[in-house]
C-alpha cells in the first residue's frame, strides 16, 4: 500500500539578490560625503557597498566614521614614502586590495598620479563644489564668490590626469545669496553635493555608464 508522506508547505519564492558593486572611498578630512554613502549602502536595493576607506591623513575624522560602521580602513600618508611616485604606487596598491568596481574621491585633497589612474581608469569618481568647467581647483567656492556669479553648485565627474577636468557625470545648481560668505555658501553646496553623490554612485552601481568623447550617460 503506498504511503503518503506529509509534505512541507511551500514557502515564499526565494529572491536572488544581485551582488552589490564594491566601492572604495578616498578621504582627507571629516568624511561627511562618506557618512552619506554609508547611510545609503545599508539598503540592499542601493546596489553599492562601501568596502574600504583610504586616506592620506591619519587624523582624518572620516576614518572613525568608517570604523564605527565596520568598514576597513587604510592610511597611505605621503610622509611614509620616499617620493611622490612611491606614494602613488602605494595608493594604487592600498585600493587594489579591496577589489573595487568604483573608487569615489570624496573630499580627498591630493591629485592622483599616473599609476593610480592607469589601474582604475574610467572608474574613479570625484565631487567638486562648483559647476565645472568653471572654478576648478582647491578654492572653487571662494573663486565663484570672488567672480560674482549668481549661481554656482556642485559637480560629480570622472577623474582624469588633469585637475577637475574629467568628463562630467552630473551637476546641481545652488543660488548665491547676497549675504553669502565662503562658509555659508559652501555649507549649502555640501548639502546638495552629498545627495547628488549618493544618487550618482547608486546609479553607477546598478546601471554603469557610457561615455562618448566627453559626454557621459548613466546606464
Amino acid at each position: 500500500m503506498p504511503v503518503d508522506h506529509p509534505r512541507t508547505p511551500a514557502g515564499p519564492p526565494s529572491t536572488v539578490v544581485p551582488p552589490r558593486a564594491r566601492v572604495v572611498v578616498l578621504i582627507s578630512g571629516a568624511g561627511s560625503n562618506l557618512a552619506a554613502l554609508l547611510d545609503a549602502h545599508d539598503d540592499v536595493a542601493y546596489g553599492a557597498r562601501v568596502v574600504g576607506v583610504v586616506s592620506d591623513n591619519p587624523a582624518a575624522g572620516g576614518l572613525a566614521i568608517a570604523r564605527a560602521a565596520g568598514v576597513a580602513t587604510a592610511v597611505v600618508a605621503p610622509g611614509d614614502f620616499p617620493d611622490r611616485a612611491a606614494w602613488d604606487a602605494g595608493m594604487a596598491e592600498a585600493v587594489r586590495v579591496f577589489e573595487p568596481a568604483w573608487v569615489v574621491s570624496a573630499g580627498f585633497m591630493r591629485i592622483l598620479g599616473a599609476p593610480f589612474l592607469a589601474r582604475f581608469e574610467g572608474r574613479i569618481v570625484n565631487t567638486h563644489p562648483a559647476l565645472l568647467p568653471s572654478f576648478p581647483g582647491a578654492h572653487g567656492v571662494r573663486d565663484a564668490l570672488a567672480y560674482g556669479v549668481r549661481v554656482t553648485g556642485c559637480t560629480v565627474h570622472l577623474v582624469d590626469a588633469g585637475v577637475d577636468t574629467g568628463p562630467i557625470i552630473a551637476q546641481e545648481a545652488v543660488a548665491v545669496a547676497d549675504d553669502d560668505d565662503e562658509s555659508s555658501l559652501h555649507e549649502r553646496i555640501k548639502s546638495v553635493e552629498r545627495a547628488l553623490l549618493v544618487e550618482v554612485v547608486g546609479r553607477l552601481a546598478r546601471r554603469g555608464l557610457e561615455t562618448t568623447g566627453r559626454r557621459v550617460r548613466l546606464g
